[in-house]
């Protein structure tokens, strides 16, 4: 049985300087029908800049003082936002200033992968109210579908969280999850092909929205981690299998298939007389397969976190030779997108990771010495969760955040 966790109030994200949207090209817009896209923008500038007076919005969205009275109005009356009191020790009357409500809109996230589901719930400041995490190895439509439905009401129970404001329910699952043929996955594994997620999570209100599981990670990191200080990087995504997920210039790109990022699909070796790909040694299930050939075959997520003795030792020679075999295709990632950062998220135990990153500066400083640029790579923010966080970023993306899309849109809110 699993058992919901609830998070302290003070579980947040570290606070980054403030930022300038121009920057990253997500500024307000005097277009016709953009009314919606300016709302967007300006509750961004406030999530990123609280607490923030109008005269400071006014400023970093390029709109208009009466646009941002007008929004804030809205934002207020809808509960959005809230004062938080005012700033003194300027000439005139003291500025109010502007802050998210945390309690103005909830969402929750739910990533499903081959040897675990993960569910977390989220207020509108990114702060996870609620989580809930079962290891089960491929787990079926039904499992999932009472997994979902039971920790809902735990939730609902626990008062975490006002269930008439969730936005919406995002989930993040891995590409071809039914097909990639990964240790001990079984016969009837085949089903996925045929389910509705939508369908399989509905009884409720509340729209679905499905990610790539490497994705949504990437998303994650970009809203609530480091991508919030990197807006060009790419995310190394290490669960059972091996993805990844690209951001340019703060925008998630999935390219022409939606399939950008799969480096887990990459051949190594000779194919023709060994025919294996980057994922069936730089995943989890690589991990466990190394172990077992070594006298552990009963290793699991949950053991990994206590290393030691031999067991370390066979950990850490994996990890080697996984920054081995990372090194080229990063390095071509390096020369064609020119990344500020790489970051690496999953269940591997901090410790996995971070020699992985160690290492891989190491072959990357040296075999990459004729690149031009050398990305830093650096642990994910977001690691253990970052796919369930990622998802949970969809409802609000569609509804609050904004983006390329959103402006395209041609129904909004008016000012």
């Amino acid at each position: 049985m699993s058992t919901v966790e609830r998070m302290p109030a003070g579980a947040e994200f570290a606070t980054f300087d403030r930022v300038n949207l121009y920057s990253a090209g997500l500024s307000g817009t005097n277009l016709e029908r953009g009314s919606s896209h300016n709302l967007r923008v300006t509750l961004q500038a406030i999530r990123l800049n609280a607490p923030i007076t109008k005269v400071e919005l006014a400023e970093i969205t390029g709109l208009t003082p009466p646009s941002i009275t007008n929004i804030t109005r809205k934002l207020l009356l809808e509960g959005l936002i809230v004062e938080a009191g005012r700033r003194r020790g300027e000439r005139g009357q003291p500025a109010l200033k502007l802050a998210i409500n945390p309690d103005g809109a909830f969402s929750i996230g739910i990533n499903i992968d081959r040897d675990h589901i993960t569910m977390v719930a989220l207020d509108f400041l990114g702060r996870v109210r609620a989580r809930v995490s079962e290891e089960i190895d491929f787990a079926m439509p039904d499992q999932v579908a009472d997994f979902f439905h039971r920790n809902i009401e735990a939730i609902r129970g626990a008062g975490e969280i006002d269930m008439d404001r969730i936005a919406g329910v995002g989930v993040a699952m891995p590409d071809d999850f039914s097909r990639v043929d990964l240790p001990q996955r079984p016969s009837g594994f085949g089903i996925w092909e045929t389910v509705d997620l939508k369908a399989l999570l509905g009884g409720r209100d509340w729209d679905v929205f499905v990610e790539n599981d490497a994705s949504a990670a990437a998303i994650g990191e970009l809203q609530f981690g480091h991508g919030r200080t990197a807006q060009t990087f790419f995310y190394l995504l290490i669960t059972a299998g091996l993805g990844g997920g690209l951001v340019i210039d703060g925008h998630p790109v999935r390219g022409a298939s939606g399939r950008s990022g799969e480096i887990g699909f990459l051949p190594i070796g000779k194919a023709r007389r060994n025919p294996a790909s980057l994922q069936d040694v730089v995943s989890l299930s690589g991990l466990f397969s190394h172990l077992a050939e070594a006298g552990y075959p009963e290793v699991d997520a949950i053991r990994l976190r206590k290393l030691d003795g031999k067991l370390a030792q066979e950990a850490f020679s994996w990890a080697e030779k996984a920054a081995d075999l990372l090194c080229d295709p990063l390095l071509v990632i390096n020369a064609v997108i020119d990344p500020e950062a790489i970051f690496i998220g999953g269940r591997l135990p901090a410790e996995l990771v971070d020699l992985v990153c160690d290492r891989l500066a190491v072959n990357i400083r040296r075999r990459g010495a004729s690149l031009p640029a050398r990305s830093p790579v650096r642990r994910a923010a977001l690691a253990e969760d970052a796919a369930a966080m990622g998802a949970a970023i969809l409802p609000f993306s569609n509804r609050f955040l904004p983006s390329r899309a959103a402006l395209m849109k041609t129904e909004g809110m008016a000012d």
